[in-house]
């Protein structure tokens, strides 16, 4: 008789364990691949690979200025920066996106982006070497592949794909466009990404204090603005940020370059409320039911290089203006700002400039 309830104890309980021992199979799964992905290398190529499949989005999104001379009065700015950052070799790239909404961007690898719209509000080159700086430290501590791992949304959906490094990157190319345009960091990151421009604008001979005005300038340029709204929106508040950097810039004095700034960078702000935003809904538009017409006429996109592994996924292209109906229609929903949803031209070639040696020298001559 004991018998008998013995084995239909054991008859009856083993559904139960076999479902206990299943559990805990999933959980040790899940911890051994959460720690595959913690510990995941992403390679200099490989970050640089995802970074300009990022970057063509972002100017498919948003067109391309085609001023060969603003690019280049960028780009030495720029280049002078990237000398002074912990990855002078990466490839840096300045793009200047045609839109009027006050933002700037930066890829995995060396793409920096900043719009003619945040252009129009600087006043120097201090501040320009500020803005750009701030996103140059983003790339150079690696802010973005960091968030990028630390997302739980992208952990799990990486499951599967591990294992193959192709479909991974695909995965962490995309989502890293994503965060890119929402200007997805942290607040440590932020404040670090402030510190990093005051350092590098000092080191390259700016006063490093304009940022903080660049900043005052934008606050009241949002002030009745309630929605998250474009450069550093996601960032500390603006008055702490402001003066911390005024505290790390110290009482130094030193040159702004505001002469050849406003010789050379000629556009007018535009007023938040005049800010051209894109719809959802209309004509050519997501949700409106019709597809932009084509152009024969028009330029095709440039393509990322390939360099052997992945990113097939990322480089699927999308019209402008129904890509940034796309954009426009997750940025609704949480509510952001015109500068956020800026319209943006419809050519997103690059403009290719080269940066010598002797154009350098003569551009440091000229800091003043």
């Amino acid at each position: 008789m004991k018998l008998g309830i013995i084995v239909a104890m054991l008859a009856l309980s083993s559904p139960a364990y076999a479902q206990f021992g299943g559990i805990l199979n999933k959980v040790q799964k899940a911890q051994e691949q959460k720690q595959r992905f913690d510990d995941l290398n992403i390679t200099d190529e490989e970050e640089i690979a995802i970074g300009s499949g990022v970057s063509l989005k972002i100017r498919q999104r948003f067109g391309v200025v085609q001023d060969p001379a603003v690019h280049m009065y960028v780009a030495l700015v720029g280049t002078m920066l990237a000398q002074q950052t912990d990855r002078p070799n990466l490839p840096w790239t300045f793009v200047v996106l045609d839109t009027d909404g006050v933002n700037a961007f930066a890829s995995p690898g060396g793409f920096v982006h900043i719009t003619r719209g945040a252009l129009a509000l600087i006043n120097s080159e201090a501040e320009l070497a500020g803005v750009l700086g701030h996103e140059m430290t983003h790339v150079a501590e690696k802010h973005t592949v960091n968030a990028i791992k630390k997302n739980k949304a992208v952990q799990i959906g990486t499951t599967e794909t591990l294992s193959s490094r192709g479909p991974f990157l695909d995965t962490l190319a995309n989502r890293t466009y994503e965060m890119v345009l929402e200007n997805s960091f942290d607040r440590d990151d932020e404040l670090d990404a402030d510190k990093g421009a005051v350092e590098l604008a000092g080191k390259i001979g700016y006063s490093p204090a304009p940022l903080a005005d660049f900043l005052t300038r934008l606050a009241e340029r949002n002030k009745d603005q309630a929605q998250k709204n474009g450069l550093f929106a996601s960032h500390p508040e603006t008055k702490e940020r402001i003066a911390k950097i005024r505290q790390l810039a110290g009482s130094k004095t030193a040159p702004i370059g505001a002469t050849r700034y406003a010789a050379t960078i000629t556009y007018q702000p535009t007023e938040l409320t005049e800010v051209a935003v894109v719809v959802e809904g209309a004509a050519g538009l997501a949700g409106s039911g019709e597809k932009p017409k084509e152009d024969d006429n028009t330029k095709k996109p440039e393509e990322p290089q390939k360099r052997g592994f992945g990113l097939g996924a990322l480089r699927k292209t999308v019209a402008p203006e129904k890509q940034s109906a796309q954009v426009s229609a997750s940025g609704g929903a949480r509510g952001v700002g015109p500068d956020r949803l800026a319209k943006g031209g419809d050519n997103p070639n690059p403009v290719k400039v080269t940066v010598t040696a002797a154009d350098l020298d003569t551009f440091k001559k000229g800091i003043s």
